[in-house]
């Protein structure tokens, strides 16, 4: 008997309807269970750290937020079975219905006033400028290689330079938990929930200690999709006026982490095509362009803009056929 199968026996799953669930861009792999009226979610990830999403699931039950709510886990194995949000997932409902855009996006926003209100869980490294500045460089080992225009040492050495003082520049202290992975696609309304508690929570094992903005660029510069201008306002505004931080330092700050996040994210998609054969993750690659370019304009970042678009190549569809290449 497999592993899973001692797992789901040893909980009183096993023989449960079993359907796969979308994933995302890791090794892990997610499937519903149904057993009667009862539904329940494995998560198998026997290549990351459940610890992780353990611990911090718990803090997030703890703060009054829906964190999953878990079942049973065998740590040894990488198995979680935890609690069935459903799928009436922010981003569905908010495509479906625009209408409700802007309220949807409140509530998430509302989530993240909470969290960073709250006692930090312990165990949590820093991601600070200098380990931010350091984490693009996948941008410059898949990206720009890949796409026949590699970076030369001198230009890199200006970008990370430029990009680190950005964020010292716009840094707030102390720090708080980030997500990581904040945006609407890994949130579910539930509802039948009061305040904070109607939106779930999902896949922050990967979760720092990092700048309060983060999350919230990752929200709003969503690469998935486009978040309308009303919904992007009323949620920043929501948290400038709930947490009483300072606008302009706070609106500087959301561009700096959200240009470190695209340049970030061009390398990570460009690896997912060509070493783990993910070609689909090229088809975003024009939006998390077109969200950097955006996040540049914000006149405090005027010398990351030239570092960047002396550094990097704009993902025409010439370069992107040619990273698509490169993975075949």
């Amino acid at each position: 008997m497999s592993a899973v199968e001692d797992f789901l026996t040893s909980t009183g799953w096993s023989g449960a309807e079993a359907a796969p669930l979308a994933g995302d861009a890791s090794a892990r792999t997610y499937q519903r269970l149904t057993r009667g009226s009862e539904r329940a979610v494995l998560m198998v990830d026997t290549e990351g750290n459940v610890e992780a999403f353990l611990a911090i699931a718990r803090h997030l039950g703890a703060q009054g937020l829906s964190g999953p709510v878990i079942f049973a886990d065998d740590a040894d194995y990488g198995l979680v079975l935890m609690e069935d949000f459903g799928d009436r997932l922010i981003a569905r409902l908010a495509s479906d219905d625009p209408s409700v855009e802007t309220d949807l996006y409140v509530a998430a926003t509302e989530v993240l006033v909470k969290l960073h209100a709250a006692p930090l869980p312990e165990g949590l490294h820093s991601y600070g400028p200098q380990e931010m500045a350091v984490m693009i460089g996948p941008a410059a080992e898949f990206y720009a290689r890949s796409a026949g225009e590699p970076v030369t040492h001198e230009g890199w050495l200006q970008l990370t330079a430029a990009l680190e003082e950005a964020l010292f520049q716009t840094d707030i202290q102390p720090q708080v938990m980030i997500h990581r992975d904040y945006h609407a696609e890994n949130l579910i309304w539930l509802p039948e929930r009061a305040g904070t508690a109607r939106v779930g929570l999902l896949d922050f094992q990967d979760a720092l200690l990092g700048h309060p903005a983060y999350d919230l660029a990752s929200l709003l510069g969503d690469v998935r999709r486009d978040v309308g201008k009303d919904a992007k306002e009323a949620a920043v505004r929501c948290y400038v006026d709930s947490t009483g931080c300072d606008e302009g330092r706070f609106r500087a700050a959301l561009a700096a982490q959200g240009a470190q996040r695209n340049l970030r994210i061009l390398g990570v998609f460009t690896r997912l095509c060509t070493v783990l054969s993910k070609p689909g993750y090229l088809d975003l690659m024009p939006r998390v362009w077109r969200n950097l370019m955006r996040d540049l304009t914000h006149p405090d970042l005027a010398i990351l803009k030239d570092a960047v678009l002396d550094t990097l190549p704009e993902p025409t569809a010439e370069r992107l056929d040619r990273i698509r290449r490169v993975a075949t």
